[in-house]
């Protein structure tokens, strides 16, 4: 008999979940990476007395094989509850990612704008400039993963508990959302603040430059980080990103206690 409980997860990937004061901020990890990468800022911000959750997105923090078998809708329905409960314990919620989370939250606000206050941005990805993913379609039914993405931290010693693999049927279901995401940029309105690593071995320049050009938000704030890499909230710039992000929503959203 085939079991169909699902893969344990990993140490270290489980969500993150604070509560405190009637502003929520919502975190989302990236692609193939886990709440890891984002507990040390949603820490930072409870200690603040926000409210904050970090979710963790379905198939990541277990196998690359689950994660294979998961589609973007799957990922963004995770985020999208997870702001519903912010929402019904907070005045105001604020929503951030790093990487592929970044697009997540670009949806969240281009879809529910009455509902998300302001967006935070770290190394968002909605786009690449490379010729071999137009490839994907055909690659991912010839190979199922190729090596993964994962790590890509300038700081020594630290681990955003991801996998070493990059599954291919995800990647490409990736790519679907990038484009959706891309087609609505100019729906968002919220302030918006982008922390943008100067060496980045994941992705170009791209996804900020459209962001920039595309979103209809009259405070956008691009912040260079150069001690980092592209897991930056785990990097040598971590408490620029975790000071700037409380002035911001101080300043955009309101104190945790207004």
């Amino acid at each position: 008999m085939t079991s169909t409980t699902s893969p344990t997860v990993v140490p270290g990937a489980e969500p993150f979940s604070a509560d405190g004061g009637r502003v929520g901020v919502l975190l989302s990890h990236g692609f193939t990476g886990s709440p890891a990468s984002m507990t040390p800022w949603g820490r930072q911000l409870a200690g603040l007395g926000y409210t904050v959750r970090v979710p963790r997105l379905p198939g990541h923090g277990t196998t690359w094989q689950e994660l294979n078998s998961t589609r973007w809708d799957e990922w963004y329905a995770e985020v999208d509850a997870a702001l519903t409960e912010l929402r019904s314990r907070c005045d105001h919620v604020v929503v951030a990612g790093l990487s592929m989370g970044g697009c997540l939250a670009l949806r969240l606000a281009e879809q529910r704008p009455a509902e998300v206050d302001a967006v935070v941005l770290v190394n968002p990805a909605i786009n690449l400039a490379r010729f071999d993913l137009k490839l994907l379609p055909v690659l991912k039914w010839v190979a199922r993963s190729l090596p993964g993405i994962g790590n890509d931290i300038k700081k020594p010693g630290q681990d955003e508990v991801g996998y070493v693999r990059t599954p291919l049927k995800a990647l490409a279901s990736q790519l679907v959302m990038w484009k959706d995401v891309r087609n609505h940029l100019d729906q968002v309105t919220q302030p918006l603040l982008v922390f943008k690593s100067d060496e980045d071995h994941v992705l170009d320049a791209t996804s900020v430059e459209l962001i920039r050009a595309g979103v209809s938000s009259k405070v956008l704030d691009v912040v260079a980080l150069p001690e980092s890499y592209h897991v930056a909230t785990i990097d040598n710039d971590d408490q620029l990103i975790f000071d700037r992000t409380a002035t911001f929503i101080a300043e955009h959203v309101g104190a945790f206690d207004d």
